[in-house]
């Protein structure tokens, strides 16, 4: 007899508690491999392929490509122990298991979860083995009949409030329902045999307040809402506007700005580059440089690396510098970091970010590239502009901003001319420091820009 097993999707590290399938990579039928990719999720922060730690034949999935499943709903069952063909071994039993009784409830599953997170194995309180009747040749789907959800996720108001259990399995759904006060039983949910999920709730407290906010009279609430393409908050996007959200919500945040003469600096860069220049040297870019003009100013000034512990009341000062830069894709905007910053040269640091945005570009950052920062560079200069005020990036304490760097008019050396301009923005944190501490980090900044030399005490 075959043992029919529960896949659900694990927990993705980083504090994700959602992510959207993009791609099955298996169909109902299929036989899989234990550790055998067998779908492709978008996560808030990375797209990363979902392995299975059974091995054995397919026998259901849940969630259609597009559907956003919270961390602990079933992704699919297999059914492993089925008689194997001829010459061939019998499936489910990870490598190194022993067969035999009480083997493979010790031993059935790899515990990978996810390609380049080991998570060890599984607690057994979590293996749900569901005894299933499965023949060799023929899998047997295991699906609980319900009713068809209506597509809508709101309240049924005045509806009889049916009793009994709920089907919500994020316990993040529960804890967001008993903080606004909703009763789950008068939800519908959207996902796969009525599951409950996030978006489900968030709407039903939503249609909630709307209806507490609204006037006794009947007004038409639509008139001022023009009709257009409604986008969904969700995926990059949304963790985007979360996260600066909440960086506004929580930070008391100053900005402070100053003109530099960078004609020097790219005069430096060109040396470097016509000096160095080789097949296998790539060029200095000048993302590089400022980068490496920010590990120095840190390291005067570091009361900018640090974070806040809000509840101890407390500023943290970060040893290490982890550097974020700001990179656009086309799955939005996304901040790579590169990992001790402070202990790179020029050229090491330029290295790591050109092979950060490459994988930006083709959506290969996993989400341990993605998090980490303490403390964020952003070029915005790419995009033709002169200047811009930049939120930070939460919880860290400060972001430099660059514009771009054009021939404008420069009063050099008592005279008039044309030199080569950039603005930098910097905001920070007011609970960190006072303006004079930002205003010394940004006076540094601008300094190493026009005399590149000054670089050369830190080095």
């Amino acid at each position: 007899m075959a043992q029919v097993l529960e896949f659900k999707l694990p927990d993705l590290g980083e504090g994700l508690t959602e992510a959207e399938i993009v791609r099955w990579l298996v169909e109902v039928g299929d036989v899989v491999a234990i550790d055998q990719p067998v779908v492709e999720v978008e996560t808030a922060k990375a797209m990363v392929e979902v392995p299975c730690p059974y091995g054995g034949v397919v026998t259901a999935r849940f969630g259609e490509e597009g559907a956003e499943l919270p961390v602990g709903t079933p992704l699919l069952t297999v059914a492993v122990g089925t008689a194997p063909e001829a010459g061939q071994p019998a499936s489910g039993v990870p490598s190194g298991a022993t067969s035999g009784s009480g083997a493979a409830e010790e031993t059935e599953s790899s515990g990978n979860v996810l390609v380049g997170y080991g998570t060890g194995a599984p607690a057994a309180r979590r293996r749900r083995v569901r005894p299933a009747p499965v023949t060799a040749a023929v899998p047997v789907p295991v699906v609980v009949p319900a009713p068809v959800p209506s597509p809508a996720s709101v309240p049924v108001a005045g509806a009889h409030e049916a009793r009994g259990p709920v089907a919500v399995v994020s316990p993040l759904v529960r804890k967001l329902a008993r903080q606004h006060g909703l009763d789950l039983h008068r939800v519908v949910g959207s996902g796969r045999d009525g599951l409950i999920l996030r978006t489900d709730v968030e709407s039903a407290i939503r249609t909630a307040d709307e209806e507490l906010s609204a006037p006794a009279a009947p007004v038409a609430r639509t008139a001022s809402i023009p009709a257009g393409e409604r986008v969904p908050l969700r995926g990059v996007r949304g963790a985007v506007a979360d996260k600066l959200a909440r960086s506004r919500r929580e930070i008391p945040d100053a900005t402070c700005w100053v003109d530099a003469d960078a004609t020097e600096l790219m005069a430096a860069r060109a040396a470097m580059n016509g000096a160095g220049a080789s097949a296998v040297t790539p060029k200095v870019s000048v993302l590089a440089l400022l980068a490496r003009v920010c590990t120095a100013a840190l390291a005067r000034f570091p009361e900018l690396n640090s974070t806040v512990d809000a509840e101890a009341r407390e500023i943290v000062r970060l040893p290490e510098v982890h550097l974020g830069f700001a990179a656009q894709t086309e799955r939005g905007l996304v901040v790579p970091v590169v990992r001790d910053a402070h202990s790179r040269n020029v050229e090491s640091i330029g290295a790591e970010i050109a092979r950060l945005t490459e994988a930006a570009r083709t959506g290969k950052l996993t989400p341990a590239q993605l998090t980490g920062g303490t403390f964020t560079l952003n070029n915005y200069g790419v995009f033709g502009v002169d200047g811009s005020t930049p939120i930070i990036n939460h919880p860290e304490a400060a972001m430099l901003g660059v514009g771009r760097i054009v021939p404008k008019p420069w009063v050099h050396q008592g005279e008039l001319a044309v030199r080569q301009v950039v603005q930098l923005s910097l905001t920070f944190d007011h609970r960190v420091c006072d303006g004079g501490t930002a205003g010394g980090f940004l006076r540094y900044v601008a300094d190493c820009v026009e005399q590149p030399a000054v670089l050369l005490r830190t080095l």
